[in-house]
């Protein structure tokens, strides 16, 4: 990477506003020391494309077509590996062109080799030189000072070189509501029309099924996330609710992270998932860091490991801040390629991939120059949030919820929603001096993945590019920056955090619930569903031609700063509605009822 490119976007310094632990920024860059040692030991990865892709989409879209002698016939990892990934022989070119070099190249799966060596061999590998950095967290880095020339195997097979860059786009997707003060106090269980919502309430409200009937057991969700989860806080969370707490666990990947301010994340997370789908087997992928080589390996080891049968992702980042265009001339929409290639594995084992849409609208991407921290440096952009644009993940976007009211019966009755973007004083996502931000629902248009094959069953507003967001819940607004004052009608939801209580919004609160349910509709098919987005689009065209499934919620008020909503079907800002879960699941079955009852516990 060159000098101009990392004093752009991509080599922004962190940020931080607020102690308050959901307040963080998309990019950071690490401090960097000076050049490595040539004897320094390095390790960094090779991911190869998927091969034959056409292939392999088309079979994918068999596995999803009920009609199909292949339907939901998933295959192991080493199946998609022997179909998709390299051959044999470009693996072998690879670690003996490498070997050239004094590099060894040991391979990991079908389409990942590890690499490791000396500082001085690495930098002839590939024309680069390397310096050491520390991040934020404490962790070090060994970083490209250069673009990277890699040797002719890896070009031949358009590899991407993972693990030596110095820089972390993404971020997550939740902040603390400015209209609840954090408490160690218990808060009140159901005080308002508009919250705070427990679980509970959430499930009441979008008619989730009774806890008598689905629960998830039997079913593995997993989150993909850095920060530690907090056992203690889990315990206080869901005693709050007269709930046993679901059996939680921890995989670390890459060596995982601590708790830190991530964990606030990683503890919604665990909260709405769990609350969602109580019974289920809930395992926490552990990445140092958002930076895209963590996003991969975490990714890379979820898919190889193949316990789960639902991913949460609650991060997300600008996809635009990976074009050219952003850096230079430097194009690192490779990296967002190769996660996706890992999800479409994915989906090929029957893994559902959740991502939430965002939470600053349409306008996720502010100007380049805005991150040299200059004054008056431009307006927000607009841009849809990868992973969430991903053609194998399902894009959850959200609204403000209004329930019914009696603290006495706890009764959190569904009543309306709406979906205005609250408009911001600041630039609160990023904390530079661009104008014209907005809290709500992500949602727009990819510039790198072209429209799906689903998303042709209904009318998206984009005759080429894949849209987002598919689906919504429930995620609550008016966060620190808000105009003052804040919608009335502006919700959050309840989360346990450091033995505090918070009231958190954002569509990381919606993505869990939805990943939660999903893992519902598994218990009642008794199997993996793959990539979600075939059945909820197949769902929206039915009720949009008359068929009174009764599904999706349309016809809900709002915009996310660029798109409104639409009197019915699908928009770029809640996706296809928001849903009723019993008739989500085709099933015939009670719904939950109050909470803190035996149908909703």
């Amino acid at each position: 990477m060159n000098t101009t490119v990392r004093s752009s976007l991509l080599g922004l310094a962190i940020l931080s506003l607020s102690a308050l632990p959901s307040t963080l920024f998309a990019a950071e860059k690490a401090v960097m020391a000076g050049r490595a040692a040539a004897t320094q030991e390095v390790g960094f990865d090779v991911y190869i494309p998927i091969q034959k892709r056409d292939q392999m989409e088309a079979d994918l879209r068999a596995m999803h077509d009920p009609a199909s002698s292949t339907y939901q016939k998933w295959l192991t990892p080493a199946q998609f590996n022997a179909r998709y990934g390299a051959s044999p022989n470009q693996i072998k070119a690879i670690q003996n062109q490498l070997a050239g070099y004094g590099l060894s190249a040991t391979l990991v799966s079908g389409h990942h080799v590890h690499v490791t060596g000396a500082a001085s061999s690495v930098e002839r590998a590939l024309g680069t030189s390397l310096a050491t950095g520390t991040f934020k967290s404490g962790r070090t880095a060994l970083a490209a000072t250069g673009s990277l020339t890699p040797p002719d195997a890896l070009v031949q097979v358009n590899a991407a070189v993972v693990g030596l860059s110095s820089m972390i786009r993404m971020r997550t997707q939740s902040h603390i509501s400015a209209k609840v003060t954090p408490s160690v106090e218990l808060p009140a269980n159901r005080y308002s029309t508009a919250g705070g919502y427990w679980f509970d309430d959430l499930k009441q409200a979008y008619s989730f099924p009774s806890y008598q009937t689905y629960t998830g057991k039997g079913i593995t969700i997993a989150t993909l996330i850095d920060g530690a989860y907090i056992p203690a806080d889990m315990t206080k969370y869901f005693t709050h609710e007269l709930l046993a707490t679901p059996n939680f666990s921890e995989i670390n990947v890459d060596g995982g992270s601590p708790v830190n301010d991530d964990s606030f994340e990683t503890n919604l997370d665990f909260q709405q998932v769990g609350g969602m789908a109580p019974d289920a087997t809930i395992i926490h992928y552990n990445i140092p860091d958002l930076s895209d080589q963590s996003i991969i390996d975490g990714l890379s080891k979820i898919v190889s490991d193949n316990k789960a049968d639902i991913v949460s992702m609650s991060f997300g980042g600008a996809e635009i801040f990976y074009t050219a265009g952003d850096n230079e001339g430097t194009d690192f929409t490779y990296l967002l390629k190769e996660e996706d290639d890992l999800m479409a594995q994915g989906n090929a084992q029957g893994i559902t991939f959740v991502a939430s849409s965002g939470d600053s609208g349409g306008l996720s991407a502010i100007p380049v120059n805005c991150f040299n921290f200059q004054p008056n440096c431009g307006m927000a952009l607009a841009s849809a949030n990868f992973p969430a644009s991903s053609p194998h993940v399902t894009g959850v976007g959200g609204t403000n919820l209004a329930t019914t009211f009696d603290g006495a019966t706890r009764n959190s009755a569904y009543v309306s929603e709406e979906a205005y973007a609250d408009p911001l004083t600041e630039d609160i996502f990023f904390g530079t001096s661009a104008t014209g931000s907005v809290w709500g629902s992500g949602g727009g248009d990819s510039v790198i993945f072209t429209k799906p094959i689903y998303q042709f069953l209904v009318s998206t507003g984009n005759k080429s590019f894949r849209t987002v967001p598919d689906i919504a819940l429930h995620m609550g607004g008016c966060p620190g920056g808000s105009v003052s004052p804040c919608n009335p009608a502006d919700s959050f939801d309840y989360e346990v955090y450091q033995n505090l209580y918070y009231g958190v919004i954002g569509t990381s609160a919606s993505a869990p619930d939805f990943a939660g349910l999903m893992a519902l509709n598994n218990q009642r098919t008794g199997g993996r569903a793959g990539n979600a987005n075939y059945y909820v689009y197949t769902l929206a065209l039915l009720q949009n031609v008359g068929i009174p499934l009764g599904v999706f919620r349309t016809g809900i008020p709002g915009n996310n700063g660029v798109f409104s909503t639409t009197p019915k079907g699908y928009n770029r800002v809640l996706g296809n509605g928001t849903l009723n879960g019993v008739k989500f699941l085709l099933a015939p079955i009670p719904a939950a009822g109050v909470p803190q009852t035996p149908t909703n516990p």
